[in-house]
């Protein structure tokens, strides 16, 4: 096997498929609130060829999903059985799928009933946890409308507390709009949403075992991590904070995250990559956008598929253990 910059490598420790934001939905082409082209259903044919790729080679130990199944403009009538018929084709998969939840996603389904379809077993609707395919990693999933104003009811705390926080942070009207919002602050839409007390506390925990079984950590979070692998207005609204405590530790390498469609990537100043996947909603017929990640004590490799760019992404060797 030959990397990308032209070096004979091993054997991966285990390898997985990812794809983000398939946002189906049984409805003509459409744009962006940007304009950019939105082919809903041809997206569920480049996950259909994902999956197929994905079993062909019979390397990946499991499939992550980044969020966003079914798109916001699926006709509501249709949500559920729409739903149903993207898990099922994820289901196609020899081996375990892990999902998360967008936006999107919660534009269609409470978490109520959308969870149970994703099968994401956790209390209370929460949507984050975390997982260890092979005993040097542990996956982490994050729930980033843990507090939002979408997918709660009306009613519940969660949602009561987004509110508040967009009528502090956004003084338009319409929630969504980035309308005189500067920098980072243009995060604060009603699309996003945040990491709560709880959460995080149990994020911390999990960083805490991860470095006392000597693990390297993969963060997983459908909104992006860090300003400089994404557009501002696609970051977790405390992205700044879950990311202080991502920093107290050196556990973990690389954040992976979906949400903003054209991708990115960068390297903070812990040493920690951060990597955003482009879309398989934005493929035009005929293209794709999935991958497959080779896992190595040192590095990860993200070799993408045609719309997806391939990363070659090597840990800092002075924060390793």
């Amino acid at each position: 096997m030959v990397s990308s910059n032209g070096l004979a490598t091993k054997q991966p420790l285990f390898s997985f498929g990812l794809i983000s934001d398939v946002q189906y939905a049984d409805i003509p082409d459409g744009h962006s609130f940007l304009g950019v082209p939105r082919y809903y259903r041809h997206s569920i044919l480049v996950l259909q060829r994902a999956i197929k790729e994905w079993n062909t080679h019979q390397k990946h130990k499991f499939v992550i999903n980044f969020g966003d199944i079914v798109d916001g403009y699926c006709p509501k009538d249709q949500s559920l059985d729409t739903v149903k018929k993207v898990v099922d084709e994820f289901e196609k998969f020899r081996g375990p799928v892990y999902h998360m939840i967008g936006n999107h996603c919660l534009y269609n389904l409470p978490r109520s009933k959308l969870l149970p379809l994703l099968k994401i077993q956790t209390l209370d609707d929460h949507a984050y946890y975390d997982f260890s395919p092979v005993p040097e990693y542990r996956f982490v999933v994050l729930d980033g409308y843990d507090i939002s104003a979408i997918g709660w009811p009306q009613d519940h705390p969660k949602t009561i507390g987004a509110l508040k926080c967009l009528r502090e942070k956004n003084p338009n009207e319409d929630k969504n709009s980035p309308t005189n919002l500067v920098g980072v602050e243009r995060r604060f839409l009603m699309f996003n949403g945040a990491v709560g007390k709880e959460q995080m506390d149990w994020l911390d925990g999990v960083l805490q075992e991860a470095t006392t079984l000597k693990q390297k950590v993969v963060v997983c979070c459908h909104m992006p991590l860090d300003p400089g692998a994404a557009s501002k207005g696609s970051l977790l609204w405390n992205y700044d904070e879950v990311m202080n405590l991502i920093h107290r530790y050196n556990c973990v390498k690389v954040c992976l995250a979906g949400h903003n469609h054209t991708g990115g990537y960068c390297i903070d100043s812990h040493g920690i990559h951060h990597r955003v996947l482009e879309a398989a909603l934005e493929c035009p017929p005929g293209t794709d956008a999935f991958g497959s990640i080779d896992v190595y004590d040192d590095r990860i490799w993200l070799v993408g598929t045609d719309r997806m760019k391939s990363t070659d992404m090597y840990f800092n060797p002075e924060v390793n253990f």
